[in-house]
Protein backbone atom coordinates (compact mmCIF):
# COMPACT_ATOMS: atom_id res chain seq x y z
CA UNK A 1 0.00 0.00 0.00
CA UNK A 2 1.36 3.65 -0.88
CA UNK A 3 1.65 6.69 1.76
CA UNK A 4 -0.99 8.65 1.49
CA UNK A 5 0.03 12.67 1.80
CA UNK A 6 -3.20 14.97 2.54
CA UNK A 7 -4.89 16.68 4.19
CA UNK A 8 -5.09 21.00 5.11
CA UNK A 9 -1.25 21.32 4.60
CA UNK A 10 -1.88 20.54 0.90
CA UNK A 11 -5.13 22.25 0.07
CA UNK A 12 -6.83 19.19 -1.12
CA UNK A 13 -4.33 17.54 -3.43
CA UNK A 14 -3.21 13.98 -2.56
CA UNK A 15 0.46 12.32 -3.25
CA UNK A 16 0.57 8.80 -3.03
CA UNK A 17 4.37 7.07 -2.67
CA UNK A 18 5.17 3.98 -3.52
CA UNK A 19 8.57 2.50 -2.71
CA UNK A 20 11.72 4.20 -3.21
CA UNK A 21 10.07 7.01 -5.80
CA UNK A 22 12.46 8.22 -8.49
CA UNK A 23 10.01 9.85 -10.64
CA UNK A 24 6.42 11.58 -9.61
CA UNK A 25 3.39 11.31 -12.13
CA UNK A 26 1.62 14.42 -11.90
CA UNK A 27 -2.75 14.47 -12.88
CA UNK A 28 -4.44 17.54 -12.45
CA UNK A 29 -8.31 16.87 -10.80
CA UNK A 30 -10.06 20.39 -11.70
CA UNK A 31 -11.50 21.54 -14.86
CA UNK A 32 -12.63 24.34 -16.05
CA UNK A 33 -16.12 25.83 -16.15
CA UNK A 34 -18.04 29.36 -14.87
CA UNK A 35 -18.53 31.53 -12.10
CA UNK A 36 -21.67 33.54 -11.75
CA UNK A 37 -21.64 37.03 -10.98
CA UNK A 38 -24.47 39.27 -10.61
CA UNK A 39 -28.00 38.65 -11.94
CA UNK A 40 -26.80 35.35 -13.39
CA UNK A 41 -23.66 36.69 -15.97
CA UNK A 42 -20.93 34.75 -16.27
CA UNK A 43 -16.92 34.78 -15.59
CA UNK A 44 -15.33 31.89 -17.20
CA UNK A 45 -12.99 29.91 -15.06
CA UNK A 46 -10.04 28.84 -17.25
CA UNK A 47 -10.68 28.81 -20.98
CA UNK A 48 -14.17 27.05 -21.66
CA UNK A 49 -15.37 27.29 -25.28
CA UNK A 50 -18.57 29.47 -24.45
CA UNK A 51 -20.80 28.69 -27.65
CA UNK A 52 -24.38 29.71 -26.89
CA UNK A 53 -26.53 26.53 -26.16
CA UNK A 54 -24.10 24.71 -23.84
CA UNK A 55 -25.86 23.04 -20.89
CA UNK A 56 -24.56 24.31 -17.79
CA UNK A 57 -25.10 23.04 -14.14
CA UNK A 58 -23.97 23.54 -10.18
CA UNK A 59 -25.18 24.04 -6.73
CA UNK A 60 -25.94 27.15 -4.70
CA UNK A 61 -27.39 27.06 -1.41
CA UNK A 62 -31.28 26.81 -2.31
CA UNK A 63 -29.96 23.36 -4.71
CA UNK A 64 -29.14 21.72 -7.97
CA UNK A 65 -29.10 24.03 -10.85
CA UNK A 66 -29.34 24.16 -14.90
CA UNK A 67 -29.38 26.86 -17.17
CA UNK A 68 -28.29 27.81 -20.66
CA UNK A 69 -25.15 29.33 -21.77
CA UNK A 70 -25.71 32.69 -23.88
CA UNK A 71 -23.06 35.00 -25.23
CA UNK A 72 -23.75 37.76 -27.26
CA UNK A 73 -22.46 39.33 -30.22
CA UNK A 74 -20.64 41.54 -27.65
CA UNK A 75 -19.43 38.12 -25.80
CA UNK A 76 -20.52 39.01 -22.82
CA UNK A 77 -21.77 35.76 -21.03
CA UNK A 78 -24.69 34.78 -19.00
CA UNK A 79 -26.67 31.70 -18.06
CA UNK A 80 -30.42 31.32 -19.17
CA UNK A 81 -32.46 29.70 -15.73
CA UNK A 82 -35.68 29.38 -14.29
CA UNK A 83 -34.36 31.34 -11.54
CA UNK A 84 -31.22 33.52 -9.85
CA UNK A 85 -28.40 31.61 -8.89
CA UNK A 86 -26.35 32.61 -5.90
CA UNK A 87 -23.18 34.82 -6.92
CA UNK A 88 -20.01 32.80 -6.87
CA UNK A 89 -21.84 29.34 -7.74
CA UNK A 90 -19.26 27.15 -9.61
CA UNK A 91 -21.09 26.14 -13.40
CA UNK A 92 -19.88 22.85 -15.14
CA UNK A 93 -20.95 21.31 -18.44
CA UNK A 94 -23.55 19.00 -17.46
CA UNK A 95 -22.34 15.31 -18.23
CA UNK A 96 -23.31 13.60 -21.74
CA UNK A 97 -21.16 10.57 -21.96
CA UNK A 98 -21.08 8.91 -25.54
CA UNK A 99 -19.40 5.59 -26.27
CA UNK A 100 -18.44 3.50 -29.16
CA UNK A 101 -16.02 1.20 -30.26
CA UNK A 102 -13.74 3.65 -31.77
CA UNK A 103 -14.16 6.80 -29.34
CA UNK A 104 -15.37 8.11 -25.72
CA UNK A 105 -16.36 11.42 -25.66
CA UNK A 106 -17.76 13.86 -22.67
CA UNK A 107 -16.80 16.91 -20.94
CA UNK A 108 -14.14 17.30 -18.74
CA UNK A 109 -11.74 14.33 -20.66
CA UNK A 110 -9.31 16.54 -19.75
CA UNK A 111 -8.47 16.02 -17.28
CA UNK A 112 -10.56 12.43 -16.19
CA UNK A 113 -8.36 10.42 -18.47
CA UNK A 114 -5.03 11.42 -17.01
CA UNK A 115 -6.43 11.22 -13.09
CA UNK A 116 -7.65 7.66 -14.95
CA UNK A 117 -4.57 6.55 -16.23
CA UNK A 118 -2.74 7.44 -12.81
CA UNK A 119 -5.33 5.81 -11.05
CA UNK A 120 -4.56 2.35 -13.30
CA UNK A 121 -0.14 3.04 -12.48
CA UNK A 122 -1.48 2.70 -9.05
CA UNK A 123 -2.78 -0.62 -9.27
CA UNK A 124 0.77 -1.95 -10.14
CA UNK A 125 3.54 0.91 -9.03
CA UNK A 126 6.04 -0.91 -7.08
CA UNK A 127 8.39 2.71 -7.12
CA UNK A 128 7.28 6.14 -7.72
CA UNK A 129 4.73 8.87 -6.70
CA UNK A 130 1.80 9.98 -8.01
CA UNK A 131 0.12 13.65 -7.79
CA UNK A 132 -3.26 14.81 -8.21
CA UNK A 133 -3.05 18.27 -7.91
CA UNK A 134 -5.28 21.50 -7.99
CA UNK A 135 -5.37 24.35 -10.53
CA UNK A 136 -4.04 23.75 -13.35
CA UNK A 137 -7.07 24.96 -15.32
CA UNK A 138 -6.75 28.48 -14.01
CA UNK A 139 -2.57 28.80 -14.07
CA UNK A 140 -1.54 26.53 -11.05
CA UNK A 141 -1.28 27.18 -7.92
CA UNK A 142 -0.86 23.54 -6.06
CA UNK A 143 2.18 22.58 -7.99
CA UNK A 144 5.23 24.93 -6.18
CA UNK A 145 4.44 23.75 -2.66
CA UNK A 146 4.50 19.86 -4.12
CA UNK A 147 7.51 19.36 -6.49
CA UNK A 148 9.17 21.72 -3.25
CA UNK A 149 7.64 18.32 -0.36
CA UNK A 150 9.22 15.97 -3.29
CA UNK A 151 12.51 17.54 -3.55
CA UNK A 152 13.12 17.65 -0.18
CA UNK A 153 11.39 14.38 1.12
CA UNK A 154 12.53 12.23 -1.95
CA UNK A 155 14.77 14.08 -4.29
CA UNK A 156 12.67 13.41 -7.42
CA UNK A 157 14.29 14.62 -10.14
CA UNK A 158 11.82 13.35 -12.81
CA UNK A 159 8.43 13.97 -13.92
CA UNK A 160 5.59 12.57 -16.23
CA UNK A 161 2.55 15.02 -16.82
CA UNK A 162 -0.74 12.96 -16.83
CA UNK A 163 -2.28 15.07 -18.94
CA UNK A 164 -4.21 15.64 -22.48
CA UNK A 165 -3.23 17.27 -25.45
CA UNK A 166 -4.80 18.33 -28.80
CA UNK A 167 -5.53 17.31 -32.09
CA UNK A 168 -3.94 19.03 -34.73
CA UNK A 169 -2.94 18.96 -38.36
CA UNK A 170 0.01 16.20 -37.29
CA UNK A 171 -1.34 14.45 -34.40
CA UNK A 172 -4.01 12.08 -34.58
CA UNK A 173 -6.82 10.04 -33.16
CA UNK A 174 -5.65 6.22 -33.12
CA UNK A 175 -2.48 7.02 -33.89
CA UNK A 176 -0.81 6.54 -29.91
CA UNK A 177 0.02 8.59 -27.02
CA UNK A 178 1.46 11.79 -27.02
CA UNK A 179 5.05 12.66 -26.30
CA UNK A 180 5.17 16.83 -26.35
CA UNK A 181 8.35 17.79 -27.40
CA UNK A 182 7.33 21.31 -26.26
CA UNK A 183 4.34 23.81 -25.43
CA UNK A 184 4.98 27.37 -24.28
CA UNK A 185 7.20 25.39 -22.11
CA UNK A 186 10.14 23.82 -23.31
CA UNK A 187 11.09 20.63 -21.16
CA UNK A 188 14.89 19.50 -21.45
CA UNK A 189 15.81 17.88 -24.64
CA UNK A 190 17.92 15.16 -23.00
CA UNK A 191 15.44 14.04 -20.93
CA UNK A 192 12.50 14.00 -23.52
CA UNK A 193 14.59 11.95 -25.91
CA UNK A 194 15.32 9.29 -23.06
CA UNK A 195 11.66 9.10 -22.90
CA UNK A 196 10.69 8.76 -26.39
CA UNK A 197 14.14 6.14 -26.75
CA UNK A 198 12.26 4.22 -23.48
CA UNK A 199 9.02 4.02 -25.48
CA UNK A 200 10.15 3.27 -29.33
CA UNK A 201 12.77 0.17 -27.47
CA UNK A 202 9.67 -1.20 -25.99
CA UNK A 203 7.17 -0.66 -28.86
CA UNK A 204 5.17 1.64 -26.90
CA UNK A 205 2.97 3.42 -29.98
CA UNK A 206 3.20 6.68 -29.61
CA UNK A 207 3.66 10.37 -32.13
CA UNK A 208 4.88 13.81 -31.36
CA UNK A 209 3.79 16.97 -31.31
CA UNK A 210 5.59 20.59 -31.49
CA UNK A 211 3.25 23.57 -30.20
CA UNK A 212 4.29 27.22 -29.40
CA UNK A 213 0.84 27.51 -26.47
CA UNK A 214 -0.61 25.79 -24.10
CA UNK A 215 0.83 24.62 -20.82
CA UNK A 216 0.09 21.95 -17.87
CA UNK A 217 1.62 21.34 -14.69
CA UNK A 218 4.80 21.13 -16.57
CA UNK A 219 5.21 24.56 -16.89
CA UNK A 220 5.03 25.15 -12.83
CA UNK A 221 7.74 22.42 -12.46
CA UNK A 222 9.87 24.55 -14.89
CA UNK A 223 9.37 27.65 -12.74
CA UNK A 224 10.44 25.80 -9.57
CA UNK A 225 13.80 26.44 -8.04
CA UNK A 226 14.28 22.46 -8.33
CA UNK A 227 16.56 20.23 -10.82
CA UNK A 228 13.66 18.46 -11.88
CA UNK A 229 12.63 17.49 -15.35
CA UNK A 230 9.37 17.48 -17.00
CA UNK A 231 8.26 15.80 -19.88
CA UNK A 232 4.17 15.57 -21.32
CA UNK A 233 3.02 12.30 -21.67
CA UNK A 234 -1.37 12.05 -22.65
CA UNK A 235 -3.31 11.54 -25.09
CA UNK A 236 -4.73 14.00 -27.97
CA UNK A 237 -8.44 15.02 -27.72
CA UNK A 238 -10.85 16.78 -30.22
CA UNK A 239 -13.32 19.63 -29.48
CA UNK A 240 -11.52 20.76 -26.36
CA UNK A 241 -12.45 22.32 -23.88
CA UNK A 242 -16.11 21.98 -24.55
CA UNK A 243 -19.19 19.78 -23.79
CA UNK A 244 -17.88 17.11 -26.55
CA UNK A 245 -14.04 16.16 -25.70
CA UNK A 246 -13.47 13.17 -27.66
CA UNK A 247 -10.56 10.96 -27.49
CA UNK A 248 -9.69 7.75 -29.51
CA UNK A 249 -9.58 4.12 -26.54
CA UNK A 250 -6.52 3.02 -28.93
CA UNK A 251 -4.77 6.35 -27.79
CA UNK A 252 -5.89 5.47 -23.88
CA UNK A 253 -4.76 2.34 -23.90
CA UNK A 254 -1.64 3.81 -25.22
CA UNK A 255 -0.83 5.91 -22.75
CA UNK A 256 -1.57 3.39 -20.16
CA UNK A 257 1.13 1.34 -21.46
CA UNK A 258 3.72 4.35 -22.08
CA UNK A 259 3.25 5.23 -18.33
CA UNK A 260 3.37 1.59 -17.09
CA UNK A 261 6.74 0.97 -18.85
CA UNK A 262 8.08 4.44 -18.04
CA UNK A 263 7.60 4.47 -14.33
CA UNK A 264 9.94 1.17 -14.63
CA UNK A 265 12.54 2.19 -16.94
CA UNK A 266 12.88 5.85 -16.14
Amino acid sequence: MPQVIHGDDFQHCIILIFGEPRTAVFAHIDNIGFTVRYNNELVKIGGPRTNSGYVLTGEDETGIVEGILECDEDHHLSIKSNRAIATGTAMSFKQNWREDNEFVQSCYMDNRLGVYNALKLAETLEHGAIVFSCWEEHGGGSVPYIVKYLWENYKIRQTLISDITWITESVQHGKGVVVSLRDSGLPRKVYVDKIRKISKDNKVDFQVEVESSGGSDGNEIQKQPYPIDWCFVGAAEDFVHSPDEKVSKHDIASMLTAYEILMQKL
